[in-house]
């Protein structure tokens, strides 16, 4: 009875695999990550952009009970008193200032409106990834003149596993990906200065697992 009862068993089990591997093999793959640049192409050019979970305070002259703080929504937009659903994220406080303006103008004479951030996050795009043997991988927000080691110190520096030397840098340039060897290792570890470079907006970094 208990080897019937095994074989009956081990029978489910093997046709329960074998439609498994089938549903498997016949799945589709997924379309690649739709890569969308960085609007910065040089550190002389970077203005901020506002992004998904900034803090925005937003002040309109002689108008205070339309004015306050508002939080840009996972969507890229933000909805005040007198304006629903307006696209902030990829633009500038200065450029969304004149948008909400331009749409308070149906209500108010005039408006003077000001934007200022008091929590910094920018889009995706703007923001330098860090993935592999970093000692805290993450996505770190840009700031103006920021260099390699800006961001390894942001990320801990490496782990007793890198292989530092063998680090690369993706970046976007023309529409292609393009990748460049660093030497993090030599600059964090050796204090090799020379081993230091200029980051951009978008750029992934990625730091491979040393062999031995």
């Amino acid at each position: 009875m208990t080897k019937g009862y095994l074989s009956l068993k081990s029978l489910i089990l093997t046709l329960v695999c074998i439609v498994f591997l089938n549903g498997c093999s016949s799945q589709q793959a997924l379309p690649t990550a739709t890569i969308y640049p960085a609007k910065t192409d040089t550190a002389a050019s970077y203005n901020y952009l506002i992004g998904p979970g900034d803090q925005l305070n937003i002040f309109v002259w002689r108008n205070p009970e339309v004015s306050g703080s508002f939080v840009v929504r996972p969507d890229g937009k933000i909805t005040t008193s007198l304006v629903e659903d307006i696209p902030a994220s990829g633009k500038t406080p200065t450029q969304l200032a004149r948008a909400i303006e331009e749409r308070l103008a149906t209500y108010l004479r005039e408006p003077i409106v000001t934007v200022t951030i008091s929590n910094f996050i920018g889009p995706y795009s703007e923001q330098i990834r860090v993935i592999g043997e970093a000692a805290q991988p993450r996505a770190v927000s840009y700031g103006k003149n920021m260099t390699l080691l800006d961001v390894m110190i942001a990320v801990g520096g490496l782990t007793e596993f890198a292989d530092g030397n063998d680090a690369v840098l993706v970046r976007i340039e023309n529409g292609k990906q393009k990748q460049y060897q660093l030497f993090i290792e030599d600059l964090i570890k050796s204090g090799n200065i020379k081993a230091n470079i200029d980051v951009l907006p978008g750029d992934i970094i990625v730091i491979p697992e040393a062999w031995f």
